[in-house]
């Protein structure tokens, strides 16, 4: 089976997102867990250097918010990763009030980390629900996405 780290990662948010009770795993916490459940060496280590990329990432998630819209501008390699579709989808997103502009710098740049090279919905869906886990007052926001991504319906729900 070829896992990627997207999969390592899922199965982390799985298996850790519910469990409120226990303090935060540490990262040999986190290794041995996914080596019961049968990942392969590399991947957990380049899952574990991912999730360390979002928490340096989120010491961003204090910058200020512009009072303006703004566009954001995409380089070549987002959009050559990025297609119209998730970059449509990311814009959606902070227009119904889901990601600011500074938390769409954070999964662009937790995406751009993913190794492979398509990157589809769903896998921009789980990355914005890791990063909005990850961020302390973002429970309203987490708990709208998470309906978007179990949702029956693969439409745009406001």
């Amino acid at each position: 089976m070829k896992e990627t780290v997207l999969d390592v990662l899922m199965y982390l948010f799985e298996c850790f997102v519910d469990s409120e009770d226990e303090p935060e795993p540490d990262r040999n916490e986190l290794r041995e867990e996914l080596e019961r459940a049968g990942f392969r060496e590399r991947e957990i280590d380049r899952a574990l250097d991912w999730l360390d990329g979002l928490n340096v990432a989120d010491t961003t998630a204090d910058a200020p918010i512009p009072r303006t819209a703004t566009v954001r501008i995409y380089d070549a390699l987002e959009q050559e990763r990025l297609d119209p579709q998730c970059r449509g989808y990311m814009l959606h997103l902070e227009q119904i009030g889901i990601l600011s502009p500074t938390q769409r710098e954070v999964v662009i740049d937790r995406l751009m980390a993913l190794d492979g090279s398509d990157i589809d919905i769903e896998q921009l869906k789980w990355v914005v629900m890791m990063v909005l886990f990850s961020q302390p007052g973002q429970e309203q926001a987490y708990a709208r996405m998470e309906d978007l991504v179990f949702a029956d319906d693969p439409g745009w729900v406001n």
